[in-house]
């Protein structure tokens, strides 16, 4: 038995190969449809198109054949730049949300006046779509990137708040008991008992929140977006340039991945026994 398990490919393999092999097929599918125009070009360009659209958008090119002066990018841009805009807004909006968001679900969490009082205003903001208050925002606070922040904020805000308000709640009362019998005072409980019991809830919150705040980008760069991987994407869309808009929609799908994976190590170095038994 040993050996047959010894011999055997990981399973971790056979879902890279799979997921690889989808992905292949995808692309094959795809380049067929767009290659037998069995769709018009205008609205779906072949792979090839689309990368040759990434590729001008990183890169600089003459203004029309045979001249000297050249563009860089789109809209002033490279396309990385844009993405490195967005980056920027998505890490201040989700930066204050999160912070706040801790506090709040902690203090929450800790009292249930507050949960009483605050709770049904949180469950409101939670359930209201982004693109339902863009327009107050750029009614108060205008058009540049004060409210971009604030979208991306409150998209954030109410995910970290109920995950941190859950951690808080999953404390057992033995836990408190057994530390307050050892002498513990209420901030060391809060630091040795409740803190670490809620951190796990709290990076699955941030996740949340990143993802949220992440999907709300165009959204957020509908107005005066540019630069802005969201705003360009908007853009090229208006314009018809359908093989750029693909190519932003697949840079974003992309980064959303990425970010995902790295909140999820940052989580497994933050809490290690998490998913451990004891």
């Amino acid at each position: 038995m040993r050996r047959r398990r010894a011999g055997r490919i990981p399973s971790s393999w056979w879902r890279t190969a799979l997921q690889a092999g989808s992905l292949l097929a995808l692309i094959g599918v795809w380049a067929a449809v767009a290659g037998l125009r069995l769709v018009d070009p205008l609205y779906l360009p072949g792979p090839g198109a689309v990368w040759d659209a990434f590729v001008r958008a990183n890169s600089c090119y003459p203004v029309a054949e045979g001249a000297t002066r050249h563009i860089c990018g789109e809209s002033n841009y490279y396309l990385w730049e844009h993405l490195l805009v967005s980056l920027q807004r998505i890490g201040v909006g989700v930066g204050l949300g999160t912070i706040t968001g801790i506090v709040l679900g902690f203090l929450m969490g800790s009292s249930k006046l507050l949960m009483l009082l605050v709770g049904p205003y949180l469950n409101f903001l939670r359930a209201l779509p982004p693109l339902g208050y863009i327009g107050l925002l750029i009614v108060w606070v205008g058009i540049g990137e004060s409210s971009k922040y604030w979208l991306l904020f409150l998209a954030a805000f109410p995910p970290v708040v109920i995950a941190t308000i859950q951690g808080v709640n999953s404390v057992r009362e033995d836990q408190m008991l057994a530390s307050a019998s050892l002498g513990a005072g209420r901030l060391q409980r809060v630091l040795t008992v409740v803190l670490p019991s809620s951190l796990p809830f709290v990076v699955q919150g941030v996740r949340l929140a990143t993802g949220f705040a992440w999907t709300t980008v165009v959204a957020a760069e509908l107005n005066n977006g540019i630069p802005g991987i969201g705003g360009l994407a908007f853009q090229a869309g208006v314009q018809l340039q359908t093989a750029l808009t693909i190519a932003c929609i697949l840079v974003i799908g992309l980064v959303a991945v990425l970010l995902d994976q790295i909140i999820v190590r940052i989580g497994r170095a933050l809490v290690p026994w998490q998913g451990k038994e004891a």
